[in-house]
């Protein structure tokens, strides 16, 4: 799983195989030359051979020698540093581009069945995180290569068995990284589960507050945060213990390794085989060996962290998209309005059946109003009408076009839909009508805003249709937002109309003014009504009665009351 993890970040990556060469030409270099200093510093040394033997004109060369080539390094060092900081972010970019943009085809089934706040935790959080890693690995993992490599190059020409040495003691820093490494990855993708639950849930709590506190539910929704939190803390302690083993134990290892140089370089010193400057470039490049396996292993302990976090996002984006369009669907359609089901089947689990053997023909201009008991299927067979859900069974004709073989986005553009539930965006009030739709004047805004009812209140804000309000309307009531989206349709009226509850929030006496709007907004128009207030629909050219998935009435709301049916009994139930 890794492995794969690992072959999609680099896909991403060689994207910008550019800046990905100059890096690697920068750290081969900048490694080169870090290796080249102790050289000029062990040469340094060896022309301070005693009191009064100074080759001071020597000296002074090879010191400016190693500011030029320290100054060069910075210089290749910072170029370098900015190269990885270009390719990090701009995968980063790309990675939460193409999350978010699955988000925008991915089937309702998979966000109806998905926490909000789990799924912002992996676009947000989660490519965080991975970007830490993967900034980490440009920045040190090749460079602790490149400097591995090229001091035992340097080491093996300078002393061949004072290298052996070191190669030798080497397998202990690789078996340590090993042993963190294969234990940490399991431990942060247990940490990032756990910071996404508690994403999820916060983002939960925060959305239905006043909820929360209308039933007191404050106490057990602490319990359940705190085992949340609780359980954050140990993914996240015991992580950070597994890989915060590496350091010590690396540095511990290096110190032997350092040591064992010091002492067999020392006995060779001793024997005339190697002076003191000589000596001082091995310790120098036992140093600068060892170091760079402290360096990949807390890069690779965060790439656990960032491959853990990587495959969440990647789980994601990879995610089975909804069926595509055909590429034979027409671009366009300008609908009638004729509607026909025909033998439709269809539920949300496939183990249990809601709506079976549907048929229903509905012509253009039509009022049909649909009725019945929550849980009867009323909002179900509008999600299959948007196409929201695409039927397990039988067909939906618009205009004799079956809605699969329809572009959605053609489809939905012919239905003009007012639902319960409201949905505004941050922005002012005219944004929020119009939806980043252009063309429209300010009087056609107006006008629309009268004919919702909505105008009279816009102008009592502060900065009228220029007002900024929050996340979903926060500053505004239920009723208003209501109408800020019955607003929007009325602004541009599609051939069909979908009305979902769309007066449930507002009060009756406005309700009464915006249907007269409605039906001189309905004349023509083939349009749905979802109501559970039966008086609102009394109008309607034919009332579905549903219930268990099956229409059990069909008619007019005088042909209903004379059966004394279902229908009868719902309607006189409101009443009594």
């Amino acid at each position: 799983m890794k492995k794969n993890t690992l072959k999609k970040v680099l896909r991403y990556a060689s994207r910008y195989h550019f800046l990905i060469v100059v890096s690697m030409v920068l750290a081969i270099v900048t490694a080169l030359l870090s290796l080249y200093v102790p050289i000029l510093a062990g040469n340094a040394i060896d022309k301070i051979v005693g009191k009064g033997q100074v080759d001071f004109s020597s000296l002074s060369g090879t010191i400016l020698q190693i500011v030029v080539t320290v100054l060069f390094i910075a210089i290749c060092q910072w170029v370098m540093n900015r190269a990885n900081n270009r390719i990090t972010f701009q995968v980063v970019r790309d990675v939460r581009k193409d999350a978010f943009s699955r988000l925008q085809i991915l089937p309702f089934e998979y966000l109806d069945n998905k926490q909000t706040g789990e799924i912002v935790s992996r676009i947000i959080a989660d490519v965080d995180l991975f970007a830490d890693g993967l900034l980490m690995g440009f920045t040190q993992l090749f460079t602790g290569i490149v400097t591995i490599v090229g001091t035992l190059v340097f080491m093996f020409y300078l002393n061949f068995r004072i290298a052996i040495v070191v190669v030798v003691l080497t397998p202990l820093s690789l078996l340590v990284a090993r042993f963190v490494a294969t234990r940490s990855f399991k431990l942060f993708k247990e940490q990032s589960t756990a910071r996404s639950d508690q994403t999820a849930f916060v983002d939960e709590m925060i959305g239905n507050l006043s909820v929360v506190k209308a039933f007191a539910h404050e106490d057990e929704n602490l319990e359940t945060f705190d085992s949340i939190n609780d359980h954050l803390e140990k993914a996240s302690v015991m992580a950070t213990f597994i890989s915060s083993l590496t350091n010590p134990s690396t540095r511990f290892i290096n110190n032997i390794v350092y040591a064992a140089v010091a002492l067999f370089g020392s006995f060779v010193c001793i024997a005339g085989g190697m002076t003191v400057g000589g000596l001082t470039i091995f310790l120098s490049y036992a140093n600068q060996y060892t170091k760079p396996f402290n360096e990949i292993s807390g890069v690779i302990t965060e790439l656990q962290n960032a491959l853990a976090c990587a495959e969440r996002v990647f789980e994601l984006i990879e995610e089975k998209s909804e069926i595509p369009d055909k590429d034979t669907a027409p671009e366009t359609l300008d609908a009638r309005g004729d509607v026909n089901i025909t033998d439709v089947s269809f539920s949300y689990d496939k183990s249990r059946r809601l709506i079976e053997d549907l048929d229903l023909d509905i012509r253009k201009g039509q009022r049909v109003a649909i009725v019945g008991p929550t849980g009867s299927g009323k909002t179900t067979l509008i999600n299959l009408l948007m196409r929201f859900y695409d039927v397990d069974q039988g067909s939906i004709k618009i205009d004799g076009y079956d809605i699969r073989n329809l572009r959605r986005s053609t489809l939905r553009s012919n239905f003009g839909m007012v639902l319960q539930e409201t949905w505004l965006r941050n922005g002012t009030i005219r944004d929020n009508i119009t939806l980043g739709r252009e063309g429209f004047t300010d009087q056609e805004i107006i006008e629309a805003a009268k004919a919702a009812h909505a105008h009279s209140f816009i102008k009592r804000l502060p900065d009228g249709y220029d007002t900024l309000i929050t996340e979903n309307g926060g500053n505004l009531s239920q009723g208003q937002k209501q109408l800020l989206c019955i607003t929007r349709v009325m602004l541009h009226i599609p051939p069909m109309l979908i009305l979902d509850e769309a007066t449930s929030s507002i009060d009756t006496r406005t309700e009464i003014r915006i249907q007269k709007g409605f039906n001189r907004m309905m004349q023509g128009r083939t349009s749905f009504i979802v109501a559970h207030r039966l008086s609102t629909i009394r109008e309607a050219d034919v009332i579905l009665v549903m219930k268990d998935g099956h229409i059990i009435e069909q008619g007019s709301h005088a042909e209903l009351l004379n059966k004394q049916g279902f229908y009868y009994e719902l309607y006189n139930s409101q009443f009594a």
